[in-house]
C-alpha cells in the first residue's frame, strides 16, 4: 500500500510538470514572433534563434517580423507551421499588443488560437511572457494562464529580466548582441530542463 502511495506522489509530482519529447541534431525548432526573434537591435547572426542553433546543434528557423501584432501573428503562424514542419514551437509575440495598448483579452486569445495551431499539428510548445508596460517591467499574467491552461513549458521573467539590465538592450524595447546570446543560454536551459536536449 504504501508503495503505491508513493508511485502516485510521484506520478502527480511528475505529471504536473510540463515536459518536451527529446530532440536530436535532426529537429527543428521554430522561434515565432516579432522584433525580439527577428534581433533588432543585434548585428546580423547575434539574433538568438542563430545563437540557439549554435548551442543545440539543430536547424533553428527565425520566423519574427519586426512590428507585428498578435493579430497579425495569429494569421501568419498556420502558413509558417505548415511550411517549416517544426518539432518545436518558441512562441515569443504579444509585445506590439501591449506597447500600442491593443485588447488584452484579444492578445490572450490569439495567443491561446497559435498554441493550439501548434499542439494540434503536433507540435510541441514553449511560451515566453513579455512584460506589462510598467516600471517594474513585470511579466504579464495572460502567459502564466494560457500555460496552465495548455500545460506547456513558460519562461515567465526570462524576457523581463534581461530587459531590465541596461547592459543587455539596445533600447528601451530590444536587446543587443550580449541580450539575445543571454536570451539564447537560457532557452537552451530551459529546453534541457524540459527534457528535449540531455543536459
Amino acid at each position: 500500500m504504501r508503495r503505491i502511495v508513493l508511485l502516485l506522489l510521484l506520478c502527480v509530482s511528475g505529471c504536473s510538470k510540463p515536459s518536451l519529447p527529446p530532440l536530436d541534431s535532426q529537429a527543428t525548432v521554430l522561434a515565432f514572433g516579432d522584433s525580439l526573434t527577428a534581433g533588432v537591435g543585434a548585428g546580423a547572426g547575434d539574433d538568438y534563434p542563430t545563437q540557439l542553433a549554435h548551442l543545440c546543434g539543430c536547424q533553428v528557423i527565425n520566423a519574427g517580423v519586426s512590428g507585428e501584432t498578435s493579430s497579425e501573428g495569429v494569421l501568419r503562424l498556420p502558413d509558417v507551421l505548415d511550411e517549416t514542419q517544426p518539432d518545436l514551437l518558441l512562441l515569443l509575440e504579444g509585445g506590439n499588443d501591449i506597447l500600442r495598448n491593443h485588447s488584452k483579452q484579444q492578445l490572450q486569445q490569439n495567443l491561446a488560437s497559435m498554441i493550439a495551431a501548434a499542439q494540434g499539428r503536433g507540435v510541441s510548445v514553449v511560451l515566453l511572457s513579455v512584460p506589462e508596460k510598467s516600471l517594474l517591467l513585470s511579466a504579464s499574467p495572460i502567459y502564466k494562464a494560457l500555460a496552465d491552461e495548455f500545460n506547456v513549458p513558460l519562461m515567465d521573467d526570462t524576457i523581463p529580466d534581461l530587459l531590465s539590465n541596461s547592459a543587455l538592450k539596445s533600447d528601451a524595447v530590444h536587446l543587443n548582441a550580449a541580450g539575445y546570446q543571454q536570451l539564447a543560454q537560457q532557452i537552451f536551459a530551459k529546453l534541457q530542463q524540459e527534457g528535449a536536449f540531455s543536459m
